[in-house]
Formats: structure tokens, C-alpha cells, sequence
């Protein structure tokens, strides 16, 4: 859990999650951006850089030029639990989450943590960063089962290494690990 700027963003729960989108987030926009990190698991950085035109025909484009590491452009699918958020929030033309008129042209990093810690104030939680979402996305889907390579090329890890951090074990799991252990 993140403490004072210092660890890893704590991995959301099912009711955390419900509680921050239902009573945390006050705008159709703050909730369409931490969709996005959540059902995409991107970074917040690689939201806040989405053009409207990034999002069509069922799926999100994150654009090599604003991915960490400029390595490839990865193509997500949009859920429909995204896709309900989607069609909530629907910004003019340009960028998806502008910024303050004739100050910054797209909300920055700084507006999104303060946001976020807004929401979480309003709901008592603790230890959530811009990161949880990424994590936590990563995190279910590993728990669903899903393959490691397939939730790389979704993350855009470069390597298994980095992904296999980002990834929390439950004590449940590990209970389930060994029992499946005998003869």
C-alpha cells in the first residue's frame, strides 16, 4: 500500500471499486478516466493522452507515442461495464480529458492524483494511487486465470519480469496453490 508517496498503489477490492465509481467520483469525466485506467489497465498518463478519435469501433487506441517506452501501439477492447462509462462522458472534439481553458491543453497527472484523493477522501479509503487501477486490473485478471502473456500484450510490459511484480497474490490463492498438491 502507498504510504506518503512511498510503495505501490494499494490493489482495489470489488466494493472499493463500486463505492469510488458510485459515491467517489462526482463528474461523468473523473469517472470515464479511472474506467479507462481500470478496464484497460493502462497508466493514467496514457488516459489523460487519448483523443476522442482514439476510441471507436469497440476498442481504445493507445498510440505508441504516448505509451511508456514508445515501444508499439496496443489496441484494448472496450467491455461494456466502459462502455456504459463511455457513453456518459462525451467531450467535444480534440482531446478526451481537456485541461483548463488557455492554461494547459489536457487535465495533467497532478489535476488526476487530486481527483482521485478527493474521492477517496469522500469514501475513507487509504492508500490508493493513480497506479491502483493499472494494478488492480492486472491483478483480476491474473486471479481470473488469464494467461500472463495475454495480459502483457494488453499492459504493454515489455517483459514478464516488470508484469509478475504488478501482480498480488491472496493468501485464498495460495491456499488454493498447495491444495491441488498430491498423489
Amino acid at each position: 500500500m502507498k504510504v506518503s508517496g512511498n510503495g505501490q498503489g494499494k490493489i482495489l477490492t470489488q466494493e472499493e471499486l463500486r463505492r469510488l465509481f458510485t459515491e467517489g467520483f462526482l463528474s461523468p469525466r473523473d469517472r470515464a478516466l479511472f474506467g479507462i485506467c481500470l478496464f484497460t489497465g493502462c497508466r493514467v498518463s496514457e488516459a489523460l493522452a487519448l483523443k476522442k478519435t482514439d476510441i471507436k469501433s469497440g476498442t481504445i487506441t493507445f498510440r505508441k507515442c504516448t505509451t511508456k517506452g514508445k515501444y508499439k501501439t496496443r489496441i484494448v477492447d472496450i467491455p461494456p461495464a466502459l462502455s456504459a462509462i463511455l457513453a456518459d462522458y462525451q467531450p467535444k472534439i480534440g482531446v478526451m480529458f481537456p485541461g483548463m481553458r488557455g492554461v494547459t491543453e489536457r487535465l495533467t497527472r497532478f489535476m488526476a492524483d487530486k481527483i482521485l484523493r478527493d474521492a477517496c477522501k469522500r469514501i475513507g479509503v487509504e492508500g490508493v494511487s493513480t497506479h491502483s487501477f493499472r494494478r488492480t486490473a492486472l491483478t483480476q485478471m491474473s486471479s481470473a486465470g488469464i494467461p500472463l502473456r495475454t495480459i502483457q500484450e494488453i499492459s504493454g510490459h515489455s517483459d514478464l519480469g516488470t508484469l509478475q511484480r504488478y501482480l498480488e497474490v491472496t493468501p485464498e490463492q495460495k491456499r488454493k496453490a498447495v491444495s491441488v498438491i498430491g498423489f
